[in-house]
């Protein structure tokens, strides 16, 4: 029997030979326009050099010179499996661009462990910048985002790693500012975020904490532990900086991280941030919930919300 060295069932083991075998996420579907919302879906390279790519989705009934809102969205799955282009993925941001009638930029950042920590920040980083190469004057030639962004209306989202990475890029773009584009707020679903010492409610989950633990040191192995303020917001003196005026938080009542969407919201307010922070709790739900049912009523609710968080003025 093969030797397993690192074994993250029912998502992916690591070999003692060096193989890494993805058990889930791997499904691509291919880029084309989906029949029921009539959205327009395409792929396109951002650096391929190092393999940077995302898929675009424009709603259906976008008149040639009509400005929407602009989305960008970082895809979960613990910084090791899933993209932009799996099936759940494609069929959920199908959703919201239709719901929302919004531009979307879903990110295909790197995984570990092939490629570790920082990168997927680095990643989801450069993918920004592309998106703002298409701020009028800018050299970016693709077309939905010259001719149907709303750069003083753009927006960041993500579940799960994709919603860490989401708060991560919103920091950045606080700090390091992109000409000609407003960041107006960010949207986290089941962000995963975590910490050393166990906060309220956590205290009957310390065998989620060793997997948790053991999963941020293998993609991320010269982190300092759970206190790293790349998993601790808390622990990051550069929250404050958060780049957008508000932010939606979504937790799911059966998830094992939603006490600590509730702990961002606070940690986040104390912070010295000027902006508002909302958090909607979906009872009787699991972990990243909307993707294994988008059809259901908790899922459909939840994309109506958001999408009415990416048309506020």
């Amino acid at each position: 029997m093969e030797e397993i060295v690192h074994d993250f069932f029912p998502f992916m083991r690591v070999y003692k030979d060096g193989r890494i075998v993805r058990l889930m996420g791997e499904g691509f579907v291919p880029p084309e326009s989906d029949p029921e919302t009539g959205v327009q879906i395409k792929d396109v390279e951002i650096d391929p050099q190092i393999n940077l790519s995302a898929r675009l989705y424009l709603p259906k009934n976008v008149d040639s010179v009509q400005k929407i809102p602009l989305f960008v969205y970082f895809h979960g799955g613990g910084f090791v499996i899933e993209s932009a282009s799996s099936p759940s993925y494609h069929k959920h941001i199908s959703k919201v661009a239709a719901e929302a009638k919004v531009v979307i930029v879903s990110v295909n950042y790197r995984l570990a462990p092939e490629y570790l920590l920082p990168i997927a920040y680095e990643d989801s980083w450069l993918a920004l910048k592309w998106v703002a190469s298409h701020i009028a004057n800018g050299d970016g030639d693709e077309p939905w985002l010259k001719d149907h962004a709303d750069f003083n209306r753009v927006y960041l989202g993500g579940d799960s790693a994709g919603g860490n990475i989401a708060h991560h890029i919103a920091i950045r773009v606080g700090l390091e500012k992109l000409d000609g584009m407003k960041l107006e707020g960010i949207f986290l679903a089941c962000p995963f975020f975590w910490g050393k010492d166990p906060i309220d409610g956590e205290g009957e989950n310390l065998g989620s904490k060793d997997v948790i633990e053991k999963l941020w040191l293998f993609v991320n192995p010269n982190s300092s532990g759970l206190d790293d303020p790349l998993i601790n917001p808390e622990k990051d003196p550069k929250l404050c900086s958060l780049g957008c005026d508000k932010v939606l938080v979504y937790v799911a009542g059966k998830d094992t991280l939603r006490f600590r969407g509730f702990y961002y919201k606070e940690v986040l307010e104390k912070s010295g941030w000027p902006g508002t922070v909302e958090i909607v709790e979906v009872k009787d739900e699991a972990h990243v919930f909307y993707l294994s049912a988008t059809e259901a009523e908790n899922a459909m609710a939840m994309i109506k919300k958001l999408a009415s968080f990416l048309n506020q003025s």
